[in-house]
């Protein structure tokens, strides 16, 4: 795949960011940072560094992304699939997983007699 296009990458930034505001204040700021057909996704400190969160491989769509997760522990990226079960989603998806929250999206489950 090639890389995204110039207003799917703004798009990915926005979304981003405002995911970030709404669920996630916590976090100081989302870098994003794109190499060919992935986007680099970071949460910036206040001193200015960055610290990794996941990868989003563009698969031809601005609302859809293959997600892979950053691994501290091996300083790399490791293909996942998402609380859905579904190799791709949404980029708020994606930063829901990589901060901690696998539940953010799904809908309730139904209510027990």
């Amino acid at each position: 795949m090639a890389r995204p296009p110039e207003s799917t990458m703004t798009s990915l930034r926005q979304r981003l960011a405002a995911r970030a505001r709404e669920r996630w204040p916590q976090l100081v700021g989302i870098t994003v940072r794109y190499h060919g057909e992935f986007a680099y996704v970071a949460d910036r400190l206040p001193d200015g560094t960055t610290l990794p969160l996941c990868r989003l491989r563009y698969v031809g769509s601005a609302t859809s992304w293959s997600f892979a997760i950053y691994r501290a522990s091996h300083d790399n990226y490791e293909k996942s699939v998402l609380p859905t079960g579904r190799p791709a989603g949404t980029p708020q998806e994606a930063l829901d997983c990589a901060c901690g929250d696998t539940t953010a999206w799904l809908d309730p489950p139904p209510p027990t007699n």
